[in-house]
């Protein structure tokens, strides 16, 4: 896998930018739970009210605060405020604090934070024991323990007043051990409570200040939901464009790697081992990548920041997310321990069903002809039901992943809910803590349970992408020389095999053994011999399908070793056993060495190659639409435009693979005459098994069991090779042969 994702080294640009989007993205995630806290615990619980110290004070609650105030803080309190005279008010300072028109208001000035966190320390207390202390059993007790008479009795802050510093400040120290033993949670919801009840003493809006702190702090949420759905579209479009691109890369140099394989590699693979790996296995790596480059970056990001978040929110429960990810973790590794086995084999059953399907559906005709159609069909069904089986048992087994995840999500949301009751009820948490805890234990999980699916889904593209690599640095057999050989200008068109021996990779025998001839321009040199004998296994030495195992093939007097492949191939025009057409027309085919080529040179190498006459009897001629493999066109039509391609371009050494079977022997004669004017200064070699069409050859090789038993003209192997003779006899009557 690592091998594959070097190709993303061109796309770093691309790839620095997702992880920007997607720490973006994660940031957003990450906050959204926050601000679902504030709406529940500031927004509903506290009417809107930020802060514990309270911007706007009416005369009578500071001095009543001041009072509860030890005295060495008096002054900083007094400090912090601003004197408003309601004699001296303004007309908007009254419509901002109704209460001016009766009493004397005071302004919180503009203070550091540091300021308002000293202030606030100090008023905090104040105003939670001023809540405290309003109760008349404490009053009623106060007065008792001073052993004093009085007409009337006190209030709290009558007492206060008449206490010495001292005295009050020794009281207020008592109080205040009593208030520091309570959670600071609590003494902040007292006082935020005070400042909202004070302010609506003053005559400000509450409601209006809760409705705007929750509408704000909703826009806000949003903004930040659309900014990671942003995020989040853009990271799928360059993520997405980034595996396309991977994956046409990936397919592109699979595809020109096949290009130069030769027959060795192609049997090696196999055309639908091949197939499957250009495609089936390309698609998985490039769906994994997609989920690589969101998860690899996203989750972490969301799994540590959400296990921070969560710790700053309650660290006393920090032991349900370890229990809640190694319920994950535990869940994913027994999938994983069932599912990994079966990811090694996938690939090769889906080769095996792409196997029998090809060669099912271009073997039809004979399944029919043969009535097999069952047993193919059952054999089809066997590859069909071997996949199907192993598919079914991944889909189910990884299907059983999401109920179980439910289920511990749920399970941990209720212990979540029933641990963070009791810290509500101690005063240790708020209701919106809560949420955002439960929303973070969420987001982690999500983030492990995202990893450990590219955890299952990684093995099987790591399998496909070692079945592409394989391919891409497989070593060719057929290699390119590094530095090309100069060719004799005196030797164009010269084809020379100089103990040429020959056997396959798998195979331990020659195929042919001590080749020895020399074909020269303007001859037509003819193989002939027994089925089996090597006649095709010679031809396809010449264009390097293989290379030889011993000797040398020399082409313009220099090794074809030594020569550029693409130059080699130029000089060839092959044509095939069995005739080969590409999907397109008539005219793409004859034209395919050279589509530039004039349209009189492609009527010509038709008209030589005998096709003119049905070619007009097409519904459109030249145009007339060719399907796959040509298979709406004859066999010797095939045959006869596969001349037709070879001829227009018009190469220096002309190979016939038995190119004439299909033909009959009229067509065939006609053919061959016609071809003796274009290539009379060519080099030409041709495979048969007819006798009829080497008769006139300038000379035959006579093969048989890879060796050469017999070369000459057709008298002379008359007179001198029984082999030859024994094949002549089998196809012509004595007469037609001396006639010959």
């Amino acid at each position: 896998m690592l091998k594959v994702l070097k190709y993303l080294k061109r796309s770093w640009v691309s790839i620095l930018v997702i992880i920007g989007l997607l720490v973006g993205q994660a940031v957003c995630d990450l906050s959204l739970p926050d601000y679902t806290s504030n709406i529940v615990n500031v927004g509903i619980q506290q009417g809107g009210i930020t802060e514990s110290v309270p911007k706007v004070i009416s005369e009578d609650s500071l001095n009543k605060l001041l009072l509860l105030t030890n005295s060495k803080d008096v002054d900083t309190v007094k400090n912090a405020y601003v004197f408003i005279d309601k004699d001296k008010a303004y007309n908007s300072e009254v419509d901002k604090y109704p209460i001016l028109k009766d009493e004397n208001v005071y302004e919180l000035k503009d203070l550091s934070d540091s300021e308002l966190d000293k202030l606030g320390d100090i008023l905090n207390k104040s105003m939670m024991m001023l809540s405290s202390l309003e109760d008349p059993e404490v009053v009623d007790k106060i007065v008792s323990n001073m052993a004093i008479e009085f007409n009337e009795k006190p209030t709290l802050f009558e007492l206060l007043e008449m206490m010495p510093d001292e005295t009050r400040d020794k009281f207020l120290e008592e109080t205040n051990k009593q208030v520091s033993k309570l959670p600071e949670s609590v003494v902040e919801q007292a006082a935020v409570n005070y400042v909202r009840s004070e302010y609506k003493t003053v005559g400000l809006d509450t409601d209006s200040i809760q409705t705007n702190y929750i509408l704000i702090t909703g826009l806000k949420m949003l903004g930040i939901a659309l900014t990671s759905m942003v995020a989040t579209i853009l990271v799928g479009l360059l993520g997405s464009r980034l595996a396309a691109k991977l994956g046409k890369t990936l397919r592109k140099d699979v595809f020109e790697k096949v290009m130069n394989f030769s027959k060795t590699e192609i049997k090696n693979f196999s055309t639908a081992s091949l197939i499957t790996r250009t495609t089936n296995d390309v698609g998985q790596v490039q769906m994994v990548m997609v989920m690589l480059l969101r998860v690899c970056f996203y989750a972490p990001i969301i799994g540590i920041g959400g296990v921070i978040k969560s710790m700053n929110t309650n660290s006393n429960m920090a032991w349900i997310i370890a229990a809640s990810v190694m319920c994950v973790l535990s869940i994913v590794v027994v999938l994983f321990a069932l599912v990994m086995p079966k990811f090694k084999i996938f690939q090769n059953f889906v080769d095996r069903l792409n196997l029998v399907t090809r060669e099912i559906l271009s073997g039809l005709p004979v399944i029919r002809a043969f009535a097999t159609e069952k047993i193919e069909e059952e054999r089809f069904d066997k590859a069909n039901t071997k996949l199907s089986k192993l598919i079914l048992f991944v889909d189910r087994t990884m299907g059983l992943m999401m109920p179980f995840m439910m289920l511990t999500m749920n399970t941990i949301v209720i212990v979540i809910l029933w641990r963070g009751s009791y810290a509500i009820d101690s005063g240790l948490m708020q209701v919106g803590d809560i949420m955002a805890y439960i929303q973070y234990t969420m987001q982690i999980i999500m983030a492990f349970l995202m990893i450990s699916i590219v955890s299952i889904l990684l093995p099987r593209a790591s399998v496909s992408a070692g079945r592409i690599i394989e391919v891409i640095e497989k070593e060719e057999v057929i290699k390119e020389p590094k530095r090309a050989s100069k060719e004799d200008p005196n030797k164009t068109g010269v084809v020379e095999f100089k103990n040429v021996s020959f056997h396959y990779p798998d195979a331990d025998e020659n195929v042919v053994e001590n080749i020895n001839f020399t074909a020269m321009p303007g001859k037509t040199t003819a193989f002939i011999g027994s089925t089996g004998s090597g006649k095709s296994t010679i031809i396809n030495l010449i264009p390097r399908f293989y290379d030889v195992t011993d000797g040398s093939i020399l082409v313009n007097g220099v090794d074809i070793r030594k020569l550029k492949t693409k130059d080699l191939h130029t000089k060839i025009g092959f044509v095939p056993q069995k005739g080969v057409l590409f999907t397109g027309t008539v005219r793409s085919n004859i034209k395919y060495s050279d589509p530039n080529m004039s349209d009189d040179r492609m009527y010509e190498a038709a008209r030589i190659a005998q096709a003119t006459e049905f070619i007009e009897t097409l519904p459109g001629k030249y145009d007339y639409e060719i399907a796959q493999g040509g298979t709406n066109v004859s066999g010797g039509q095939k045959q006869r435009l596969s001349i037709a391609r070879a001829i227009a371009k018009d190469p220096d050494i002309y190979i016939f693979d038995d190119s004439f079977s299909a033909l009959d022997f009229k067509t065939d004669v006609k053919l061959r005459s016609e071809l003796k004017s274009v290539t009379k200064d060519k080099t030409v070699l041709i495979v048969a098994q007819r006798i009829s069409t080497i008769l006139h050859a300038d000379q035959i090789i006579v093969l048989n069991e890879g060796k050469v038993v017999g070369i000459g003209t057709h008298k002379e192997l008359l007179k001198k090779c029984d082999v030859y003779k024994e094949i002549a006899l089998s196809q012509l009557s004595e007469e037609e042969l001396n006639n010959g």
